[in-house]
Parts: structure tokens; C-alpha cells; sequence
């Protein structure tokens, strides 16, 4: 049909989709390029947007040797031979990868095979690139020879601009990304979240397939059209585009039984049949809706899961189930909870601290009902998980982001800290998680006075102190809720007379300071059941550190 169409086999492909209209693409404005491509304006064009590809990937900034079509033409027969272009053994870098077809003739099968081979001869780096086979797969369609396609993929593994993250080209970059995708479904997709932990050992290892759903199982048209995106606007379209799916996945299947002994295996299947329930155009339409955290600081928590990981020494690939089931039966006893409820609490932890197992650092049990004992045995932990067990039986608890120590900041004061990681729970007579109130109604946050009406869990005369930025979560910046500073960290307080923990969906807990005895505040605007009793008696009180 036109010069790109060397390796595209049409039979396979809905040419009625395709517009012979010539279009020309003359924007060069970011905004407008930005818009044109979640408006799909070169979608229906093949020539179009192979053109589009071809200028979007040359004005990649690289580093200043990067491999050409020359190069291609120079090494291939050196390195493929006169071998089959089918029975090229892959690199391990690919880790098995599917390699899609996305509609390619015989040809084209064979040129992703010799294109990852001489990709390998490259790039000696390169340690894991699942998504790989689908990026070459996908751009043979909009090249004229192998040669091309080889010079796209390489401009984009080479580009060297630190604040345009691309492909994932090492198994610590790769690993720490499903971490963060792992932190962000936390936030955003809390239905489909509390799914995975009930059908799921392992959460992660289900959100380490997110990648997958993208480069291997989404058909050609889908994964064509979030190309399309990211290559003007970069990685955070991919992380937008996964939460869509898992969003539609929780959607198209609530109640459903699940259609095999394995939900990695259903999302993969939902996936790949995906044009059944949501068009292209409707997924990244949810994907856009999505109210996600800047670039930047994804960029931070990205970098924060890296480091966790590499604290562990965790940088090549291994066997998940030693990296992630960090409570072990053998090694866990609490009176308050069972492994598998504390395994369900470290499901809802930031990603980079459900790396560490936990560490009992307080008990009513052993060290009596003293507030002083408590803050002795919990400062110089950070983060630390409290757990209530009332003599009602009812059980509760928080994830506290923050050092205790910090209530020393406000002097006599009692005075708020913590950050928006910080959430409370509910694990008896019902599970139930309360996110922090701006981050889940970021509503409330449109003026200061509304703000403190239900950010502040204690009587208007408790006074609030500010905390130096760096001690906010790395994605949770006080400006992103337009947030005066005086009340972007009011989660946690403490003083000698009492502890009060609160603002997570209008739920607030205070506790006495002999830690026999506690009390709730619930706020009717958030529609959800309060804590616990809105007076207890304390029959076991728990802090857990994180070990690494």
C-alpha cells in the first residue's frame, strides 16, 4: 500500500480503518503534538505515522555514538549468518518475552528475531528488556527496511536525557517499576487493589505482568495508539494506560468467577481480547482521567523503590518469592493478627518498604501500658505500624510514615506531622482501608479553611507545625493539594498526655496516655463505617518497624 508496507501483512490487518487521506503533520509546539496524539490524528494513516515516528524518534536526544542503519548493514550478516531467521536463539535479556506478531508477514517475524541479535552486539549493557520484541515488532511496520527499524530502537535505548525515561534496560529499573505501577494502584485503583490481595499470595508478582499487558498481550491497534503517546510525552503514559486496564479489568469482572486458577492469567486474557469490552479510544480516554502525580514525582518514587532495591541487593533477576513475601509463617508472631491479615496490611504499604520484614518494637503485653515505654521503643523507626486490639475485639491500626521523634519539633506543643503515605485501618469485624483524606477527596482541599475542617483531627485549639519538604513522602508534595504548609502534614501528633492519629477519610483515633483506653471521631461526609467503637477499651496495643 505504501513504502512503509514491507512487512505488514494486510490480510491480517482492518484496512477499512485506514484513511488514504494525505495528511501532513507540520506542529512541532509540545502542547499541540501532545494533543494531536491522544486525538489519534495519525492513527488511521500508515504513511502518516510512520512519518510521525520517524521525526518524534530522530529529535531523541542521544548519546553522541549511537548505532545506525549503517551500522545494521555492517554487522548483520556477521551475526545472523546464514542461519534461519527462525531458529535465532534470543538473548536472556528478553527474559522469554512473547515476541507479538502485530499483524507481521513471514519477513517480518524473522527481522524482530535479527534485529534483537544485533541490538545484543550493541549494546552489551543491556542486562533486561522484555519489552524489547514488542517495541521492534511494532516500529518494522512503520520502517522501509531492518536497517531503519535497528536505528529507531537504538536512538531510543541510547537517548540520554536524564529526565526522559523510556525503556526499561536493566532488571533493577525494570523490577523497581513494578514496584511504583504497584504504589500507584494502591492510590488509584483501590477496588481492583483489594481484588488482587484477596485472589493473590503475591501482589507484586501480579504487578510485575504490567508491562506485559502492554508490550505482548494488548492487540496491534491498542498498543499503536499509546505509542503514539509515548513517544511525545514519554513513561508516565504507560503507567496511565496499565491503571486503565486494571480499572476496566475490576469493571468488566467484578463478581465474576475467575476463569482460571491463576488472575495474572485472567488480566492477561482480558487483555488480550480487550477489543471485546473497550475501544482504543475509550481506554485512553480512562487512562487521561486518571488524576495521576506529576512526572517529576513519579521520577522520585521510582527512584526511592531503586534504592530499596539495591539496599536489598536486589539488582539481577531472581526468584520473586525470596524478594517480596516478606512475612514469613515461620518467623511472624503477633497477638493482634494473623500472617495472612499482616500480609494483607504490607499489601497496602509503599512498595519500597514491603521489601523488609517486620520488626515487633513495642507490646502492652511485655512492656506494659506506658506512653513514655512507647515512644522510647518506637523513635528512631521510620516507617512503624501500629495495631489495636479492643476488648470488643475489634481490631485496628495506621501506617505511620514518620519518625515519633518529630513530635519534639513543636516543643510543648502538640503539634501534626507525618505525610500522605500515612493511612489508618480497619482489619475486625470488617476489612477496611481509610486513605488520607486530601488524597482521596482532593476536593476538600480547594480552600485552606475547608482544608482544616477535616484535615485536622483534634479540637481547633491543637496547634500545627510545619515540616521541611524533604520529610514529605518523595510523591506527595504539600503544593500538589494546594495546600497551605501549615496543614499539608496533619496526620500524626504526640505528646506526653496523649497520641492522636487521623485524617484518613474523615477517621480520626486518640489514645490516653496509660494506652488502656481510646476513642474515634468518624465524619459522616465520607458515607464509610468508622474505625472501630467510638469508645474502647485497649486490650492489646502493637508497633511494628520495618527490618531490612
Amino acid at each position: 500500500m505504501d513504502e512503509y508496507s514491507r512487512f505488514v501483512d494486510w490480510d491480517k490487518m482492518d484496512v477499512s480503518a485506514q484513511s488514504q487521506d494525505t495528511k501532513e503533520l507540520t506542529c512541532t509546539e509540545f502542547h499541540e503534538l501532545k494533543q494531536l496524539a491522544r486525538q489519534g490524528y495519525w492513527a488511521k494513516n500508515h504513511s502518516l505515522r510512520a512519518k510521525v515516528y520517524h521525526k518524534l524518534i530522530s529529535n531523541i536526544p542521544c548519546r553522541t555514538v549511537t548505532p545506525d542503519a549503517n551500522v545494521y548493514r555492517d554487522i548483520v550478516v556477521k551475526i545472523i549468518g546464514k542461519r534461519s531467521s527462525s531458529s535465532l536463539p534470543l538473548p536472556e535479556f528478553v527474559d522469554n518475552s512473547l515476541i507479538p506478531t502485530y499483524c507481521l508477514n513471514a519477513e517480518g517475524v524473522g527481522a524482530v528475531r535479527k534485529i534483537i541479535l544485533c541490538i545484543a552486539n550493541q549494546f552489551p549493557d543491556i542486562s533486561f528488556c522484555p519489552a524489547l520484541p514488542s517495541v521492534i515488532a511494532l516500529l518494522l511496520h512503520y520502517s522501509k527496511d531492518e536497517a531503519e527499524c535497528f536505528e529507531q530502537v537504538c536512538r531510543i535505548l541510547a537517548c540520554n536525557d536524564p529526565s526522559k525515561r523510556l525503556i526499561d534496560q536493566t532488571f533493577l529499573a525494570f523490577e523497581s517499576s513494578c514496584m511504583t505501577f504497584g504504589d500507584l494502584v494502591n492510590k488509584y485503583c483501590q477496588a481492583a487493589h483489594k481484588l488482587m490481595v484477596a485472589v493473590s499470595e503475591d501482589v507484586l508478582e501480579v504487578y510485575s505482568d504490567w508491562q506485559r499487558w502492554l508490550f505482548g498481550e494488548l492487540p496491534m491497534a491498542y498498543v499503536a495508539r499509546v505509542f503514539d503517546v509515548f513517544l511525545v510525552e514519554g513513561y508516565k503514559v504507560l503507567y496511565r494506560v496499565a491503571l486503565a486496564l486494571l480499572k476496566f479489568f475490576h469493571k468488566v469482572r467484578a463478581g465474576q468467577p475467575m476463569e482460571s486458577d491463576s488472575i495474572q492469567q485472567d488480566i492477561r486474557a482480558f487483555v488480550r481480547d480487550i477489543a471485546k469490552s473497550v475501544s482504543p479510544e475509550r481506554l485512553l480516554e480512562k487512562a487521561f482521567a486518571i488524576r495521576l502525580f506529576s512526572r517529576k514525582e513519579i521520577q522520585l518514587l521510582q527512584m526511592a523503590n531503586e534504592k530499596a532495591l539495591q539496599q536489598k541487593g536486589i539488582t539481577v533477576k531472581q526468584k520473586r518469592q525470596n524478594v517480596h513475601l516478606a512475612v514469613h509463617a515461620e518467623n511472624f508472631k503477633s497477638e493482634i493478627v494473623s500472617v495472612k491479615e499482616m500480609r494483607d496490611i504490607w499489601s497496602w504499604i509503599p512498595e519500597r518498604f514491603a521489601l523488609c520484614q517486620p520488626l515487633l518494637l513495642f507490646t502492652t503485653l511485655e512492656h506494659g501500658c506506658s506512653l513514655s515505654r512507647f515512644y522510647s521503643h518506637s523513635e528512631g523507626h521510620e516507617p512503624t505500624l501500629l495495631l489495636i486490639k479492643t476488648t470488643a475485639k475489634e481490631v485496628c491500626g495506621a501506617y505511620l510514615s514518620t519518625d515519633w521523634s518529630e513530635r519534639r519539633r513543636g516543643g510543648n506543643k502538640l503539634s501534626f506531622f507525618g505525610t500522605g503515605e500515612c493511612f489508618v485501618f480497619r482489619l475486625q469485624p470488617e476489612v477496611e482501608r481509610y486513605e488520607w483524606v486530601i488524597i482521596k477527596h482532593p476536593e476538600l482541599a480547594s480552600t485552606g479553611s475547608e482544608t482544616e475542617n477535616h484535615s485536622q483531627p483534634a479540637s481547633s485549639t491543637l496547634s500545627s507545625s510545619s515540616i521541611p519538604s524533604d520529610r514529605l513522602s518523595p510523591f506527595l508534595a504539600a503544593r500538589h493539594f494546594n495546600l497551605p504548609s501549615k496543614t499539608a502534614s496533619m496526620f500524626m501528633a504526640g505528646s506526653s498526655e496523649c497520641i492522636i492519629v487521623g485524617g484518613g477519610d474523615g477517621q480520626a483515633l486518640y489514645l490516653d496516655a496509660d494506652l488502656n483506653h481510646g476513642r474515634t471521631s468518624h465524619c459522616d461526609t465520607f458515607n464509610n463505617q468508622p474505625l472501630c467503637s467510638e469508645s474502647f477499651q485497649i486490650s492489646i496495643l502493637e508497633v511494628w518497624g520495618f527490618r531490612d
